[in-house]
């Protein structure tokens, strides 16, 4: 029997032009897919989770491909990965994302280097989390900070999880901070 029982699924898109100054050259777009699951675990301490975390790799995959199909795959330049606990669960069912979540996009990326930043809570139906990207192929590359919001506003439920993929096509629109750069990124410049 599968441990994976969606009740609903969202993409979201963000279309940025500008942020009061110029328009952009190329406007940024940033993509978060989610999907919202019962979760196996609620109202009970489960000792061995390696189980769901495995079987949400299929998840993650799905969620991967649907927004690299949504933003073409040579232009993703940020990721990240989110999980929304309902209040019947406990963060650490979140925390099963990390590995299913970034091995999915991972796969479909052709390995990147950097680690997938992510964020988590427990939290109540319609709770919003705002997530961090980074660029994928180096985690100090500061133009590519950014953060996107996610939520669905049924969920989660009690008993339910939501996990949530981002990924978008390049840095903040007016990015003029300074440090690494992407055509600078060498080994260990935040690299796994």
């Amino acid at each position: 029997m599968s441990l994976i029982r969606i009740r609903k699924r969202s993409l979201t898109i963000e279309t940025t032009y500008h942020e009061g100054g110029p328009l952009a050259d190329k406007p940024l777009k940033l993509a978060a897919a989610c999907a919202v699951i019962e979760n196996p675990y609620a109202n009970r301490y489960e000792p061995d989770l390696i189980p769901f975390m495995k079987e949400l790799r299929s998840l993650g995959t799905v969620l991967a491909q649907e927004l690299v199909d949504t933003l073409g795959k040579d232009n993703i330049e940020v990721y990240s990965k989110a999980a929304i606990v309902g209040v019947n669960g406990e963060l650490e069912h979140g925390a099963v994302w990390h590995e299913a979540g970034g091995w999915a996009m991972r796969a479909l990326l052709d390995e990147p280097k950097a680690m997938v930043p992510a964020g988590k809570a427990v939290g109540a139906c319609g709770f919003r989390l705002m997530v961090p990207l980074h660029y994928i192929h180096a985690s100090y590359v500061r133009s590519h900070f950014n953060t996107m919001e996610i939520g669905i506003q049924d969920a989660p439920r009690p008993n339910e999880i939501l996990f949530a993929l981002l990924m978008g096509t390049g840095a903040r629109v007016h990015s003029r901070l300074g440090g690494l750069s992407k055509d600078q990124v060498s080994v260990h410049d935040g690299q796994r």
